[in-house]
């Protein structure tokens, strides 16, 4: 078996390796090129306009090669750092069942019919000795409350308990399960989400830190069938799990994901649970905890697999309303944009998040039209594909240390390049619709995604 482990490794290690070399081998012969034709690039240098342009992507292109560098170092600091500690000596606070605090896990859900019970069955396989589930049916017009309560009764072990009640949207539900909650600590999570066993007993042993206030869970896609959930799946290891890891060495993750959050009840009551004014409760409740001095974990070995859009119309709605929401809730707490000495690290993260939000795809899609634009105006289609090889490059070397450090499928790495090709444009797309029409305060609603029943 531990031949086999090593052997996976390897095969990891080894394609990691080979797309990084080559992509590194184009790039030096694309610079090459780039070279010889320096004197017709000189000709941008002599209109303002595309020199204001081509200094401002340069600068861009600086701030990226930073993030992702960063990203990374401290996402290995933060891997080395719990590395060291499962090797430590030191004596768990909860090391037996009979000291194991108990934990609630609220599961709201509306029109969940299709994957209710196999999110449920995969918590009552939990390894963990004291937890209880409700479940909170949000008003669902489909068979979620009845799915559910067939599980319910199914089970003796574990006490679970399902509440139906008028719909409210998932932060009401989420705060209505808080309510009920008998447990110290609240998992939250979505209806469609199934947990790894061991997520309890990885995500507890954080709590030993009296100043972590959450652990936030690595979320990952288990409907990997097309090219659009294959791209995602390496979205959510290369976008989320490495930044959350980084992020997760200062204790300052700045969304605690929907699928897979585990909470102190405290911590919950004294922020007042959720708000409503959001469209990305999560990230409102998530930076409210900051706000307050509470540290927030990571957790790469508790995995929530979700089922994510396997359309490109559902994955626009998706992004459209994540992006708006994590405006909203930027909004919010927009203050310590300007009190840096208040705020400390939380104004750093909320310009972070502001990066991503608008910069980065605002940026991207100006790349991509002002070297359109040179390449017909100007004949110099050369800068097009070196602008984005170079980007590629930055998401191959990222995707090849994911798909390390996660112990990812190796074939991951090769859809960075389709990532970069369209993928990430057709998402910016939507990212600047959706700031623009959050700027202008057009309405908008929740956008529920048809589930597919995949889980």
């Amino acid at each position: 078996m531990e031949i086999k482990k090593v052997a996976r490794r390897a095969w990891r290690y080894g394609w990691a390796a080979l797309a990084v070399f080559v992509l590194a081998v184009l790039l030096v012969f694309s610079y090459e090129s780039v070279r010889e034709e320096k004197g017709s690039f000189l000709l941008l240098m002599q209109n303002y306009l595309l020199a204001a342009v081509t200094y401002y992507l340069l600068f861009f292109l600086i701030l990226l090669i930073l993030r992702f560098s960063m990203l990374i170092l401290y996402s290995f600091m933060d891997h080395l750092e719990s590395l060291y500690k499962a090797r430590g000596k030191q004596t768990p606070m909860y090391r037996e069942d009979g000291s194991m605090p108990m934990v609630s896990l609220i599961v709201p859900a509306f029109n969940e019919g299709p994957v209710i019970q196999a999110a449920m069955r995969s918590l009552l396989k939990l390894d963990y000795p004291n937890f209880e589930i409700i479940v909170v049916d949000d008003g669902s017009t489909d068979d979620t409350y009845e799915k559910a309560m067939e599980v319910a009764r199914e089970t003796i072990d574990v006490d679970v308990r399902v509440i139906t009640k008028r719909n409210g949207g998932k932060a009401d539900a989420l705060n209505t399960g808080m309510t009920l909650a008998r447990g110290e600590f609240v998992l939250n999570m979505d209806g469609d989400t199934k947990l790894s066993p061991n997520t309890l007993r990885a995500c507890i042993r954080h709590f030993e830190n009296p100043k972590v206030g959450a652990v936030a869970g690595n979320v990952k896609v288990i409907n990997r069938e097309n090219i659009w959930t294959r791209i995602q799946a390496l979205e959510y290891v290369e976008g989320l799990a490495m930044a959350r890891k980084a992020q997760s060495f200062g204790h300052v993750v700045n969304i605690i994901p929907g699928p897979l959050g585990i909470f102190r009840k405290s911590v919950l009551l004294q922020a007042g649970g959720y708000d409503r004014d959001t469209f990305a409760e999560d990230c409102d409740l998530t930076l409210k905890l900051l706000m307050r001095g509470w540290h927030i974990a990571y957790e790469p070995r508790a995995i929530a697999w979700v089922e994510t859009p396997s359309g490109l119309l559902d994955l626009l709605k998706q992004r459209y309303r994540w992006t708006r929401g994590i405006l909203q809730a930027t909004t919010k707490h927009s203050h310590a944009l300007w009190q840096p000495h208040k705020a400390g690290i939380n104004c750093y993260i909320l310009w972070y998040m502001l990066f991503e939000g608008i910069m980065w795809p605002f940026s991207n899609l100006l790349g991509n039209l002002f070297f359109i634009f040179v390449g017909l105006q100007y004949g110099l289609a050369t800068l097009l594909f070196y602008w984005w090889l170079q980007l590629t490059v930055l998401d191959v070397v990222a995707a090849a240390y994911c798909v390390v450090i996660e112990e990812e499928e190796p074939s991951l790495i090769f859809y960075a390049i389709m990532f970069r090709l369209f993928y990430i444009n057709i998402i910016d797309v939507s990212k600047v619709f959706a700031t623009i029409e959050q700027w202008r305060g057009a309405a908008m609603t929740w956008g529920k995604l048809e589930r597919e029943g995949k889980l």
